[in-house]
């Protein structure tokens, strides 16, 4: 017969409950709370009542070092012999019913599980209003195993209360007897349970779970660790359910931490401390080293075992810092990311908490360093699922390049360094826009694009509220303030034959809209709605609003695979300006609304920004209209779309002396400003004219008229008969590109 790693022991329902209350066995309800459905307890009540069996309980012995304290109420006892490994909700169930104490729900509230039972029918039910006044009912079947209850008395207490409800025969009388001793002879209930020995390992355990019981909830390291902090540190395990608990209900007042991130379980505390005391984020060691136990040896200590737990204390500590806890939150809010809804990832939270305490209680980076620093961190990892595959290893690797770090500017260079690597120019043109071409709406892409709304002040579309208004988690409305809203709308794409949901809730099909215009739009195509919505912007909000949106130029009559395309790549690159501004601020390329005086212009003089044209038409030398002056302005506002922006001053000559607007010839200023758009829509593209804005201005007792030129999010070519033409600004001038320079300057430019 091979050797196997368990016993097969018999118990009843009464020695179970007794070994649990002296605690022979481990219950510890921080282990995994209570879970069950009260109706699953009535059920379970309701098969040992009928005589079916209810599965298998498996133990293992702990084989842990003698004189800890023990997890149950009896404080002379010693450490648990016996540790549940399958069954827990099952003994939490029994032992909760037979003693008549509360469980820890999921929401660290505790509650008493009644379960009533009508004798006559043999029927239990959940406790409710309606049940405990109904007199056939024994309200809670705890009262049978209360050491204080006499069941002779308990039984003739119904029966009387139930004949002043009604008649009762005397075969009912009889039933009701039996029913009811019946049902307290449960203690009796046999119940097989297989121990595992000491000499099994915690892989051994779980592997052993999973083939058993393929549909519980698997074991993991952290299961065995808070079971160990319930043997030899109680109070410590108490703080992390403390801790838990108020971060679930907003405090009145008084310092708590309840947060619009995160409410956290102990096992993700646990391993904001085990991370930050150990720099290990794999448990697999971690809960042998907190035993005692030399890994080189395997001899245990009680030495070693306090000095170990001496570490976690003093990391577990920080870790619970309401201070710390609520300045991580904000470094995460800084990357623009306005509360839980937003995070997909909590495993990426909590590891980048305890890279925030590394860096603040060991290595005190300067805070506003350090926040910015983290908060690129958590950035670049929630965009990337940095922490989605293999978080434990990925964290690990993680730490184990910090171990020899001791310098404050090291580690920031060091997380610095990562976050480049990872976010390449491949990343930001190929990687990010290909992430993008998804309908999930958690995709973390998605909700760094979000966060790169609230980091650029952005509005919603066609909106005077601001995105991070909108996403604060801390209003609650009957419906959200911000709706996701289909730019080709749903009814739209499937009349034009697009049907499938993938491909119409696509994310690049998406914009964040207040929800009233949502209902406004309806499902109009792109091209009849736009052009309404517009009317309440000028030029410059409409210009910054595609921006924001990453609106390709005239995408209302773009083709629906062509725009999504497009919208993705612009995307990309609206996130990728907002994480440069998390590192250098000075970066950012949105339009300004800022209008820069003519004065101030011709001040400044001619320049990579700044061109003068003495006319728009005219000639001065010939006096005539030539199409040479014309060009010459269009080309001038070319170069400014395709660089970085500028403004072209018509009506004053090179030397910045003031010409006016007389010699163009033109009856009205309106007329004038009519031909240039003309000229432009003609040239260069009516949809390229969403970054030209001509005013009119005095200067000097002359009329002048500035034509501020936008940058272009995409190229620009001047129109000439059958050619076109590529031009930049170089300095002072406007240079056109060769096709073999063209393609190299686009490509840097615009990405394309």
């Amino acid at each position: 017969m091979p050797e196997t790693l368990f016993k097969e022991v018999r118990y009843d329902l009464n020695s179970l409950v007794n070994f649990i209350d002296i605690g022979v066995i481990g219950l510890p309800d921080i282990q995994r709370p209570f879970v069950w459905k009260n109706i699953k307890v009535r059920d379970l009540f309701d098969s040992m009542y009928n005589g079916y069996p209810v599965g298998y309980l498996l133990l293992w012995e702990n084989g842990l070092v003698e004189g800890a304290r023990v997890i149950g109420t009896d404080a002379k006892q010693k450490a648990p012999r016996l540790l549940v490994v399958d069954g827990q909700q099952r003994l939490t169930s029994l032992f909760a019913v037979v003693k008549g104490v509360p469980v820890v729900r999921e929401n660290y509230k505790t509650e008493r599980i009644e379960i009533a039972f009508n004798p006559v029918m043999e029927k239990f039910e959940v406790a409710d209003a309606a049940i405990r006044r109904d007199r056939s009912y024994l309200p809670d079947i705890s009262a049978l195993w209360n050491p204080e209850t006499d069941l002779f008395d308990l039984v003739d207490d119904h029966l009387s209360k139930l004949e002043e409800a009604r008649p009762v025969e005397d075969r009912e009388r009889t039933q009701i007897r039996n029913s009811i001793r019946k049902l307290s002879n449960l203690l009796s209930f046999p119940f097989t349970a297989l121990e595992l020995a000491a000499q099994v390992d915690e892989e051994q355990v779980s592997e052993v779970f999973v083939r058993i019981n393929s549909k519980g909830t698997p074991l993991n390291q952290a299961d065995f660790i808070l079971t160990l902090m319930s043997v030899f540190w109680d109070e410590g395990r108490a703080d992390l359910e403390s801790f838990c608990r108020e971060s679930r209900n907003p405090s009145t007042g008084a310092a708590s931490s309840f947060n619009h991130f995160i409410q956290p379980h102990p096992d993700q505390l646990l391993r904001v401390g085990i991370g930050l005391g150990f720099k290990r984020a794999r448990l697999k060691y971690v809960y042998s080293i907190l035993r005692g136990k030399d890994l080189e040896t395997e001899e245990f200590s009680e030495e070693r075992r306090d000095a170990q737990f001496e570490v976690l204390k003093r990391a577990q500590a920080k870790a619970l810092n309401l201070q710390y806890w609520h300045d991580f939150f904000r470094a995460i809010e800084l990357g623009g990311f306005k509360g839980g809804r937003m995070i997909t990832s909590p495993a990426t939270l909590m590891f980048t908490y305890v890279l925030y305490l590394i860096g603040r209680t060991e290595l005190r980076v300067e805070e506003k360093q350090l926040r910015r620093a983290i908060a690129r961190w958590f950035f670049m990892a929630s965009l990337t699922g940095r922490y989605t595959g293999s978080p434990e290893s990925d964290f690990e690797f993680d730490l184990a390049g910090l171990r020899p770090i001791q310098d404050p500017e090291e580690f920031v260079t060091h997380l610095d360094r990562i976050c480049e690597a990872t976010l390449t120019n491949d990343f930001w043109a190929i990687t990010l826009p290909t992430d993008l071409a998804t309908s999930s709406a958690r995709s973390p892409s998605l909700f760094a694009y979000y966060a790169a709304l609230v980091r650029l002040d952005a509005k919603a579309l066609f909106s005077e509220h601001k995105v991070a208004d909108l996403l604060d988690p801390s209003v609650h409305a009957k419906r959200a303030a911000a709706e996701r809203h289909h730019l080709f709308p749903k009814a739209y794409l499937q009349s034009i034959g697009t049907t499938g949901s993938r491909e119409i809730n696509q994310i690049a099909n998406y914009a964040l809209t207040e929800w009233a215009d949502n209902v406004e739009i309806g499902d109009r195509p792109p091209v009849e709605y736009v052009e309404e919505l517009q009317q309440g912007c000028d030029g410059k909000e409409l210009e910054r609003m595609s921006y924001w949106h990453a609106l390709p130029d005239g995408w209302e009559r773009m083709n629906y695979q062509d725009f999504l395309i497009a919208r993705r790549e612009l995307i990309a690159k609206v996130i990728e300006e907002a994480y440069k501004q998390l590192r250098e601020p000075s970066t950012q390329e949105v339009p300004s609304l800022d209008e820069v005086s003519v004065e101030s212009l011709i001040e400044e003089g001619e320049g990579t920004h700044v061109e003068f044209k003495a006319t728009l038409r005219t000639n001065l030398h010939t006096s005539q209209k030539d199409p040479r002056m014309e060009m010459a302005c269009i080309k001038t506002v070319a170069g400014f779309l395709n660089g970085r922006g500028g403004t072209l001053v018509i009506g004053v000559s090179d030397d910045g002396e003031p010409v006016g607007l007389g010699p163009d010839g033109f009856p009205n200023e309106d007329k004038l400003n009519l031909h240039l758009v003309n000229l432009l829509r003609s040239r260069i593209g009516a949809d390229k004219m969403i970054y030209v804005h001509p005013r009119f201005e005095d200067y000097d007792g002359e009329r002048i008229l500035a034509v501020e030129c936008l940058p272009s999010r995409s190229p620009v070519y001047v129109k000439d008969g059958n050619d076109e033409h590529f031009l930049i600004r170089t300095g002072a001038s406007t240079t056109e590109l060769a096709p073999s320079q063209m393609e190299s300057f686009i490509r840097q430019r615009f990405g394309a």
